[in-house]
């Protein structure tokens, strides 16, 4: 997995960034509290009666979080915002099948998914003013 570096941090604080981007802190409290919730939506319906072994909606769940793992690596590691940009959509679109997937399966596992999409939203909208601005 790739870890930033101290150029990684130069590049980011010299790009021009929108004025709601949060302090760096505000990103290491939220990104584990939602990735707590993805687990817990994850083993909801994995150890649902609906879901056997590993069902289709699990599929997208999977294909999501790859591209979220991804998005770090494009944006920070190769500072391809454009790349990062679709990445980023394109782990929105998944996240809503998911929910609507998980939905058909448990609606908390689905709920709780909610507070990463808002999350996700946002931070398109972070990247799609780096790529604007920059």
């Amino acid at each position: 997995m790739y870890k930033n570096n101290k150029y990684d941090k130069l590049w980011y604080n010299k790009i021009n960034k929108s004025s709601l981007t949060p302090s760096s802190w505000i990103f290491s409290v939220v990104w584990p509290i939602l990735y707590f919730t993805l687990f817990i939506s994850f083993i909801i319906i994995k150890k649902s009666k609906k879901c056997i072994n590993f069902c289709n909606p699990l599929k997208y769940f999977s294909i999501q979080l790859v591209l979220n793992l991804l998005w770090t690596t494009l944006f920070f590691k190769y500072k391809r915002t454009i790349l990062a940009l679709i990445d980023i959509l394109l782990i929105i679109l998944f996240t809503i099948i998911t929910i609507i997937k998980f939905h058909n399966i448990d609606k908390f596992a689905s709920y709780i998914l909610m507070p990463y999409l808002m999350w996700l939203i946002f931070a398109f909208y972070l990247n799609l003013y780096i790529v604007i601005f920059n």
